[in-house]
């Protein structure tokens, strides 16, 4: 057993950023994901937090087909296998289980699971996973945290997520176990209120500049 690391990082497609999204209107859904994609994020993922979101990676994956729509907060097998009818190209979870390892086994979708203690990087690896999600990243103990890890987990990179802002997201990038970041700084949900696309947009260009230090060491080796 062994995670599909070839089509996860196919589907992230280099980016530095991933776009965390909270839809509630589904009329907002279509537009900021063209925005994001005029931006240069074409893959973005979009979090099982409201009634919507189902609907909205639908509607997406239909209306804007240059997008790569992940699916995020999946709990369980309910939630996984309704992403993947939903059209979700990758499954983000906050943790790791049996259930979701299993549900990974049995489709093409790859998973990126959460894991951040010791004990949860190591039962990980023992299913075959080096590429986690680190959340929620500021609050289980930040940079310092993470950074602690790369030296016995040398193996292990990750995507942090949860507190990382527009300011902080260059410092994370910079360490060496570090891939890419999840941010919903790019798309606030009051930009998504009023409907400020261009703003999104921009920040979505902003985001495209920033560079990991994992991906460069890998670059040269």
């Amino acid at each position: 057993m062994c995670q599909k690391i070839d089509n996860l990082l196919t589907l992230l497609h280099g980016q530095t950023v991933i776009p965390v999204l909270l839809i509630d209107n589904i009329q907002s859904a279509v537009p900021l994901a063209r925005s994001l994609v005029k931006g240069g994020l074409k893959t973005i993922e979009i979090t099982l937090r409201t009634p919507n979101a189902l609907q909205a990676i639908k509607a997406i994956t239909q209306k804007v087909p240059e997008a790569i729509v992940g699916a995020g907060t999946i709990l369980n097998t309910t939630h996984y296998e309704q992403a993947e009818q939903a059209g979700a190209k990758f499954i983000v979870s906050p943790g790791l289980s049996n259930e979701l390892i299993n549900c990974a086994k049995n489709s093409e979708i790859p998973l990126l699971p959460g894991a951040i203690t010791p004990s949860e990087l190591m039962q990980a690896l023992d299913k075959g996973y080096t590429y986690l999600k680190f959340f929620p990243a500021k609050a289980s103990g930040g940079i310092a945290f993470i950074q602690a890890l790369a030296s016995p987990f040398s193996e292990v990179f990750f995507c942090p997520t949860g507190g990382i802002t527009q300011q902080s997201a260059t410092q994370w990038l910079q360490l060496p176990n570090v891939f890419c970041v999840g941010g919903s700084w790019i798309a606030p949900q009051q930009l998504i209120a009023i409907k400020d696309w261009d703003s999104i947009h921009t920040l979505a260009q902003s985001a495209t500049q920033l560079s990991p230090l994992s991906k460069k060491a890998r670059s040269t080796t």
